[in-house]
């Protein structure tokens, strides 16, 4: 039973995402999207398919976008502290490679920066139970991993709290659009829940002050990493970088997975790894992955890594040639953040005001 409620659940913010998506494609300008990541190392192909394309999309299209770097939320989960500084300059760099264009509508900003962002995160933590907290199952699935793989030994207040520090990232904006994966969906869940409590609570006979977010569900298939057994990730080394060489990249496809048939065929149940190399060639060639599995045909694993490594080279290169020259520009990416800040920081001082008046809390 529980399964099946999981399911319609599922399918039925599958119909809201989708509702919402032609909306947006007709009043860009109703919405603000908040998106971003955390600082915990360079983005590779998997970040570029499945999230990196979508944000250049979106602001392309004219819709305002907040893209956050959550240092504070690296904090929950790693130890790895001492590298959050060039890693969020990393970042950046990879945004604006991908053709993220920062200025009026598109604001990049550390969210340890925002303080008056920050500030919702007391008021916020009333409006939740520490059951509801404990119930959360991405936050429950993440603890359970962490632990059972040696990750970290015990659980601090930051991992339970996590959902309560995203519902600040995303209302102190009034973010009404935030682009996630299905695992991510109880996060916007608590995130509208917070905001229904807020407004109910302490804007009665006034204006809510929070928007309810909506969850726009990424269209891109899971970029498996190329051993095509797991999520692509760079601890794994089953990755390839933004920022890696055309050399690198070839040498990273030629020790990707296949199996020992010649004939290629897209089976993702059944031949998954070579499944997974095929989708990514498509996503270079714009081409159905079985168009690409019929035109290499009896070529066999060989020929697939070959097409695969000239369709990410090609794919890539503009974005490569440009984060070259940006890396050469540190005193430029600082800038980007720092006005993405004072941006950030206008909207976050004006949403402080109207909640300590909402909650009668003005001297």
């Amino acid at each position: 039973m529980a399964e099946q409620e999981e399911s319609r659940t599922f399918k039925a913010a599958v119909e809201r995402s989708r509702k919402l998506e032609q909306d947006i494609a007709q009043n860009p300008r109703k919405y603000r999207v908040l998106t971003g990541d955390r600082p915990t190392g360079r983005l590779h192909i998997g970040h570029y398919f499945g999230t990196l394309r979508n944000r250049v999309r979106l602001s392309n299209m004219g819709v305002p976008t907040m893209i956050l770097i959550a240092d504070y939320q690296v904090l929950t989960d790693h130890d790895a502290y001492d590298e959050i500084s060039q890693n969020t300059m990393q970042l950046v760099i990879d945004y604006l490679a991908a053709g993220i264009e920062p200025g009026k509508d598109v604001v990049i900003y550390p969210h340890s920066y925002v303080p008056e962002a920050n500030q919702l995160m007391l008021p916020f933590l009333t409006l939740v139970t520490s059951a509801e907290l404990e119930r959360n199952p991405t936050v429950k699935e993440e603890i359970q991993s962490g632990l059972a793989n040696g990750k970290f030994r015990t659980v601090n207040a930051g991992m339970l709290t996590y959902p309560v520090h995203q519902a600040c990232d995303i209302l102190f904006c009034k973010g009404n659009v935030v682009p996630v994966g299905k695992d991510q969906l109880p996060h916007i869940e608590e995130t509208r829940t917070i905001a229904r409590r807020f407004n109910e609570k302490y804007c009665k006979g006034r204006e809510p002050i929070f928007p309810l977010p909506e969850a726009l569900l990424s269209s891109a298939p899971m970029i498996m990493g190329l051993d095509g057994s797991q999520k692509m990730s760079k601890s794994r080394g089953n990755a390839v970088m933004l920022g890696s060489t055309e050399d690198e990249t070839a040498r990273l496809i030629k020790k990707a997975k296949t199996d020992a048939e010649r004939h290629i065929t897209y089976d993702p149940e059944n031949r998954p790894e070579v499944s997974n190399l095929l989708r990514i060639v498509s996503l270079c060639t714009d081409e159905s992955p079985e168009a690409v599995a019929e035109r290499l045909g009896n070529g066999g694993g060989g020929a697939l890594k070959s097409a695969l490594t000239e369709a990410l080279n090609e794919k890539l290169r503009p974005l490569r040639a440009k984060r070259a020259e940006l890396e050469k520009a540190p005193e430029y990416i600082r800038q980007v953040l720092l006005d993405g800040v004072d941006k950030a920081r206008e909207i976050a001082v004006k949403t402080l005001s109207e909640v300590r008046e909402a909650m009668n809390m003005v001297i």
